[in-house]
């Protein structure tokens, strides 16, 4: 494992047009944020005006779609480094409490088809894809590259994925209630 000293280094010069749309996660270390048993977990961005990021995040639990709605923006406007911070109202069916946390991309594979995404604590990662299903081969590379950046990868755990994933929106939804079942381990 990479030495836990080293800094973290995200991506410089991410082409943010190239990196909208929807990515599946392939994996990830758990969360409270996060059903555990949720399948076809999914992010869709999609670029705003102002340059801002709208985020759609969507799982599905026992058939049912959950979501939460985002905002991501870059940490400073000013340098080329993919550091971005995402903001999620809380609890998503009474969005009051903003949550905003780090979304570093750490790697980002050719033609934007796989990206690591991370941030400094290490406490969080996500490995993604265009695809809902990828080949070992582009897995170990993924999780080479979070090892390099100091990631303890035995945390991660593979998110089940659909060879033909959910496509429809009309898909019943909990309204949220699937991140209060999540904060009590469910």
């Amino acid at each position: 494992m990479a030495e836990q000293t080293k800094e973290v280094t995200p991506v410089r010069g991410l082409d943010l047009n190239r990196y909208m749309g929807r990515w599946y996660e392939i994996a990830c270390f758990p969360s409270q944020f996060q059903p555990k048993n949720g399948a076809n977990t999914r992010a869709t961005y999609t670029l705003n005006e102002d340059g801002t990021v709208k985020v759609l995040n969507e799982t599905w639990t026992d058939g049912k779609r959950g979501f939460i709605q985002g905002t991501a923006f870059k940490a400073d406007a000013k340098s080329d480094e993919a550091k971005l911070k995402v903001r999620f109202f809380v609890p998503p069916f009474l969005p009051i409490i903003p949550v905003t946390g780090d979304y570093w991309v750490l790697y980002i594979g050719d033609n934007y088809q796989y990206a690591v995404v991370g941030q400094p604590s290490r406490k969080y990662l996500w490995i993604l894809s265009r695809t809902p299903v990828i080949d070992d081969e582009v897995y170990n590379h993924l999780v080479e590259k979070a090892t390099e950046q100091g990631y303890d990868v035995s945390k991660l755990k593979k998110t089940p994925q659909s060879e033909s994933p959910p496509e429809t929106e009309e898909t019943p939804d909990d309204k949220g209630i699937w991140w209060i079942k999540s904060i009590f381990g469910k």
